[in-house]
């Protein structure tokens, strides 16, 4: 008799410690992110080709189940872009730390991709609530679904990739595009190229990437010059990205997702 009311006030403070650490952990574990994009408003950039931007996420879903999504926030047009053509200074982006973001917004974690550098000559996009991250300002663009992605170099590289936004991204007639083509036949037009891995990187160099990238199977890189203005915009809210090995992002192009293949 003794030992069954032992064994069940030992099953009694097990269970009372489990649900002690699940009080604790849970909120931990399990984020909802703020709908910062509630009270979007539309805003159009000109002439991006080449302006330096950072983007900023904050992470929330569920990182027991590694069901995660991203609230993204993008410098352009802040922190004296609109005149340096540079919205995410080193003086202010190398101060940015993420540990502290997480603490600070309540979130799974933080994340910094950037800077970076448009290969888009305009952009209309709806831009929500301004955040203050550790000095620098961006404001929310996206959300993007991160479920079986990992945000560690490499991640994303030639994965298709769900992006929740409303936009219109633009290149002109005349100008060169950077291209990958996928083996089911879709393409996917550079929107930005990378300074994270690789700081060298050059826009001049840009049309021959492909001999530097290391494609999978079937893919391929080309770089044509435009006979027309090309204009990328998502299905229904929806649009679809990809990256390469040098972590330079890319739009799917064709069918909805723009008003031609090039």
């Amino acid at each position: 008799m003794n030992m069954s009311k032992n064994i069940q006030w030992a099953l009694g403070i097990v269970v009372a410690l489990i649900v002690v650490a699940a009080i604790v952990l849970y909120p931990r574990l399990v984020v909802t992110l703020p709908n910062d994009g509630a009270d979007a408003k539309p805003f159009t950039f000109k002439d991006t080709r080449g302006h330096r931007y950072t983007e900023m996420f904050l992470i929330g879903g569920n990182a027991i189940t590694k069901d995660l999504t991203a609230n993204v926030y993008n410098t352009y047009g802040l922190n004296g872009g609109a005149t340096t053509g540079d919205s995410c200074p080193a003086a202010l982006l190398d101060k940015v730390d993420v540990n502290e973001l997480k603490d600070q917004y309540h979130v799974l974690a933080s994340f910094k991709n950037g800077p970076r550098m448009w290969t888009l000559d305009w952009i209309e996009v709806e831009m929500g609530k301004e955040l203050d991250f550790g000095g620098m300002k961006a404001r929310w663009v996206n959300w993007l679904d991160l479920k079986g992605l990992s945000l560690k170099p490499g991640g994303g590289d030639y994965k298709n990739i769900t992006v929740g936004r409303h936009t219109k991204f633009g290149f002109d007639k005349g100008k060169q595009v950077f291209i990958l083509d996928d083996p089911e036949g879709n393409s996917w037009a550079m929107k930005s190229f990378s300074l994270i891995t690789h700081p060298d990187q050059k826009f001049d160099e840009l049309p021959t990437l492909g001999s530097r990238l290391t494609l999978p199977p079937g893919w391929k890189f080309r770089a044509p010059v435009l006979e027309r203005d090309l204009v990328l915009t998502p299905d229904n809210g929806i649009a679809h990205i990809t990256q390469d090995d040098f972590g330079n992002t890319y739009d799917r192009v064709g069918g909805p997702y723009s008003n031609f293949k090039p």
